[in-house]
């Protein structure tokens, strides 16, 4: 999975504010969207289709910024062997402020993650809301929830659940046999359970060992098989520590795994909570014992800025949106680390009050 890079965000994101910042005068801004994987060929008869719907829209100034912007869509469609990897976004529409001037513009976005929504619409707003979830900072983690007979391997990436593997054991639900043959039932059962615990195992091992955003694991299934599972389950040690949850639930399918992530809301968002207060820590304990190596207030982290001198900028979301955007745009060209505190914790709190929002710790001194 490709990381989606501080500068490719932001690029998205000022596409996004160009796009938003337009309006039409009527509905005749034209938003296209299409999917990975989506014939271009289609889409463009698709678009040829409504042109000739349009011909019958009423107001004349209407129909021409809407059939004008169809065939300027059209046109650049044609320039595409194929959909690109991650899909396709097109704007267009008349984008001059003079009344009775005409001026169509033409936006062509390969969006940075796959695209999943194919639409056609004309209004007086631009469609962005796609491109502006890509956007949101997605957390991922691993997801378990398993007993003796089943498995079901999962991702969740931001809000949504993904299923990656099932797998079944082999292993009885009951023994009723009584005497030598339960017994030795027994020991088979507890094989075949240990060997499942193995795959399963493998098989994250293989999903998940060198997946670069992966924040932690959570792991559910009746007792005692998920601890047994934890502890003989040959889960090797890079992945074993990042279990941050271990839930008692009752059902080990989609459903099950819907039921982990509701029971671990606390665990998953205590981990960004921590990580947050480490770093506003860090950054006060720089400031006490090394005061040259930490900066606040707007005056001296624009002049640490202007001098590439911040290694880490600190903003609070309790900042305006575009003064977030104009220090990460600065920072982000100098090659720094760009972290947004929330206002949800007293540390948050202490750090917006002391900085006015604004702090950054250095590379070098500004002295």
């Amino acid at each position: 999975m490709e990381e989606f890079s501080d500068k490719k965000k932001l690029e998205l994101e000022e596409k996004i504010e160009e796009l938003e910042a337009v309006r039409g005068k009527h509905t005749e801004l034209v938003s296209v969207m299409i999917p990975t994987g989506f014939n271009i060929s289609a889409v463009v008869r698709q678009l040829e289709s409504e042109k000739s719907t349009a011909s019958n829209i009423k107001s004349k100034q209407t129909r021409s910024a809407v059939i004008d912007s169809l065939e300027r869509i059209i046109r650049e469609l044609k320039n595409y062997k194929k959909t690109p990897a991650n899909g396709l976004a097109l704007y267009s529409g008349n984008i001059s402020k003079k009344e009775g001037v005409q001026d169509i513009g033409l936006w062509a976005i390969e969006p940075p993650k796959p695209l999943k929504v194919r639409m056609y619409r004309c209004d007086q707003t631009f469609v962005t809301e796609p491109l502006r979830e890509m956007l949101v900072t997605e957390e991922i983690y691993g997801l378990l929830a398993i007993d003796r007979q089943e498995a079901t391997i999962g991702l969740l990436e931001g809000k949504r659940i993904k299923v990656l593997r099932k797998l079944s054991s082999g292993v009885p639900g009951k023994i009723r046999a009584g005497g030598q043959s339960s017994q030795r039932f027994h020991r088979i059962t507890e094989g075949l359970a240990k060997k499942f615990f193995r795959r399963v195992a493998e098989e994250m091992k293989e999903l998940f060992f060198d997946m670069p955003r992966l924040k932690g694991f959570l792991i559910g299934g009746p007792i005692p098989t998920k601890e047994e599972f934890i502890e003989e389950g040959h889960l090797v040690t890079k992945l074993k520590e990042k279990i941050i949850s271990v839930k008692d639930i009752g059902y080990v399918d989609e459903h099950g795994l819907d039921l982990l992530v509701e029971a671990s809301s606390e665990e998953i968002s205590e981990q960004e909570i921590i990580k947050e207060k480490k770093i506003i820590e860090k950054f006060f304990d720089i400031l006490g014992k090394n005061p040259s190596k930490a900066v606040y207030g707007i005056e001296k982290v624009s002049l640490g800025l202007e001098r590439g001198a911040i290694d880490t900028l600190l903003l609070s979301k309790k900042l305006t949106k575009e003064e977030i955007f104009e220090y990460e745009k600065k920072a982000i060209e100098i090659g720094s680390t760009v972290i947004l505190i929330s206002d949800e914790t007293e540390e948050s709190d202490q750090f917006y009050s002391i900085t006015k929002g604004v702090g950054a710790i250095l590379r070098f001194s500004l002295e």
